[in-house]
């Protein structure tokens, strides 16, 4: 007599261990979304195995919310439900230090689907990055959003911003002064872009590190299952549409 439960775990490893070439930061949640088995079985095969995953360490954030600078919005995101597409769309920008000098990304996020609509690097966080990543990211929507929302840097508190939100009907939101967990879901994704990176010293260029930045959010948007989505963000988004009706009404337009 052999017994079956010995087999059915080594080949649930090495089913584990093929997520995990292309999924690195996968945790056992992710993995049994993927791999479609119950997450407590990946767990104990997991560690039956020894098999670990890179874990991110999270910085812990300390501060205090103070008065709003002249130029800021309220936090609209505070009571606000979040339903559907369009409805928010959340931005901030992050460096990345490469060779001794730093680069700047920055990028905007549908509070919704959790999809990088737009994204551009740039030698300096100035108002211009900021809105050339606006501009892009309404290029490619159908709809623009109800709420743009950011934190309170001197970029996001530009004339010129405020002349485009102005002009197409948005509503200007910003997190408190000192408060970036206001802003989780952009904290949340660079936290986790820096992580899968890794070193970025490593690239041989800085047009290889951009290249990088570019094939890793198009895996984030198409590939990376989202643990509050259970799917990939660009997945979600035409299935919501699908669903929904959007998407033939669309077409119809």
């Amino acid at each position: 007599y052999q017994p079956k439960l010995p087999a059915k775990d080594l080949l649930l490893k090495q089913q584990i261990e093929s997520v995990l070439r292309e999924h690195k930061a996968y945790g056992h949640r992710r993995i049994a979304i993927a791999l479609g088995v119950n997450k407590k079985r990946i767990y104990r095969v997991m560690k039956l195995f020894g098999i670990k995953t890179k874990k991110i360490r999270r910085r812990s954030i300390i501060g205090r919310r103070n008065k709003f600078p002249i130029n800021s919005a309220r936090n609209l995101l505070t009571n606000t439900m979040i339903n559907k597409p369009n409805q928010a769309w959340v931005s901030d920008f992050t460096y990345l230090s490469y060779q001794k000098k730093f680069m700047y990304l920055a990028t905007i996020l549908d509070a919704f689907t959790r999809e990088v609509i737009a994204w551009n690097i740039g030698f300096r966080h100035n108002k211009e990055l900021i809105t050339e990543t606006l501009l892009n990211a309404i290029s490619k929507r159908s709809k623009t959003p109800q709420i743009f929302h950011s934190d309170q840097g001197s970029e996001y508190r530009s004339h010129y911003l405020a002349d485009i939100l102005r002009s197409k009907n948005i509503k200007a939101s910003m997190s408190n002064k000192s408060s970036p967990w206001q802003n989780g879901i952009q904290e949340s994704f660079y936290q986790k872009l820096k992580f899968e990176l890794e070193d970025l010293n490593s690239y041989q260029s800085q047009g290889e590190l951009i290249e990088a930045v570019a094939i890793q959010i198009h895996y984030y948007n198409h590939k990376r299952i989202h643990s509050a989505l259970k799917m990939p963000p660009v997945i979600f988004y035409q299935r919501f549409r699908k669903d929904t009706g959007e998407l033939r009404e669309a077409r119809r337009v």
